[in-house]
């Protein structure tokens, strides 16, 4: 698609989230409500099927077209598990399994997880922290199976899900996939630490979204805010911090877009992904912090939505590896290569 169609498939999405994605939405989804008027707008849109080739009953979009929406996603703190069954679908559609309708989630989410396909076409083991599985139809699993890795699509009704929380308050739940035998099951090339990648390379888009929004909160709240007879905006303390917190939205949103760029080829490359984590953790961290300062005691409270993208942005540093997970591997990355090529490898990437 080009960029047109990717304009329009943007709007679409800014539209559902402007209507229906208010900050009641959010805490009533943190209260255990499903968003049930969002998702099935998001649904009739096709959006949460971004991915799924039009031949198989998906929108058809590019990865850059899937990898924009999940932008503005993180931008409105979307309660719902859009994240992950454009993952879902992305690894189905690679397994060649057909996406069923509905939300769906992946397991696992962190490259120590170890989930087998057995002989008897039965799974075994446990997946922990799965965002959404409690509200998911089905799940995809990424299995061994023998010295391969295959993906097998799974209905999450019978699963033994222990019900846990993220520190922005969405599901992340711990799941047993002991006995539960897959509805379907397909080969894929990839193994725990692609998917990993992968799913690093979406929460860093939604990341981006979230630091947009908050320097945008900023900058209206020092407009708007008085001290000492003058927007607190004049105060040259403010003025500096704001800078620094545009600086931080440019970086993670490029370090978002090296990401996607890493994870659209036929092959994902870690290493570019490794880089863009460690860097958009940093400014999350940052980021979140001086949104705070600026806001002050009244961005604490509950009943202010800064909270939305702030809690978001200190959870989804921690998923898919956060910034330690990846600079450690990174530093293996490069040890494992010897001294003569570190230059190459910071010049003309991994």
């Amino acid at each position: 698609m080009d960029d047109g169609t990717e304009n329009i498939i943007v709007d679409t999405a800014t539209r559902i989230f402007q209507d229906l994605c208010e900050p009641a939405t959010i805490n009533d989804a943190e209260k255990g409500v499903w968003p049930k008027a969002l998702w099935d707008a998001l649904e009739e849109s096709g959006l949460p099927v971004a991915w799924v080739p039009d031949h198989l009953g998906g929108a058809g979009a590019t990865m850059a077209d899937g990898f924009a929406v999940l932008r503005v996603a993180g931008r409105f703190a979307v309660p719902a598990p859009l994240a992950e069954t454009l993952i879902a679908g992305w690894l189905l559609t690679l397994a060649g399994v057909t996406v069923p309708s509905g939300p769906l989630t992946i397991a696992p989410v962190h490259a120590d997880g170890h989930i087998t396909l057995r002989g008897d076409g039965q799974l075994g083991g446990r997946a922990r922290r799965v965002p959404f599985a409690r509200n998911a139809g089905h799940i995809a699993v990424l299995a061994h199976r023998g010295n391969d890795h295959a993906v097998a699509l799974v209905a999450a009704t019978g699963l033994a899900i222990s019900q846990a929380a993220s520190l922005a308050g969405e599901p992340r739940d711990d799941v047993s996939f002991d006995g539960a035998v897959p509805a379907a099951v397909g080969p894929v090339p990839l193994d725990e630490d692609l998917l990993v990648s992968f799913g690093a390379a979406v929460r860093l888009q939604q990341m981006a979204g979230a630091l947009e929004k908050i320097l945008e909160q900023s900058v209206q709240h020092a407009l708007d805010r008085s001290q000492f007879g003058r927007p607190i905006a004049k105060f040259q303390a403010i003025q500096h911090n704001l800078s620094i917190l545009a600086g931080e939205v440019a970086a993670a949103g490029a370090a978002a877009d090296t990401a996607a760029e890493a994870c659209s080829g036929r092959e994902i490359n870690v290493g570019e992904v490794a880089i863009a984590k460690v860097r958009g953790g940093e400014a999350a961290g940052t980021g979140a912090a001086i949104a705070h300062q600026v806001h002050g005691a009244m961005g604490f409270t509950y009943e202010h939505s800064l909270h939305h993208a702030t809690r978001r942005l200190w959870a989804w540093r921690e998923e898919f590896g956060n910034e330690t997970v990846w600079a450690q591997r990174l530093g293996r990355m490069v040890a494992a290569r010897g001294a003569d090529q570190l230059w190459p490898f910071i010049t003309q990437g991994s």
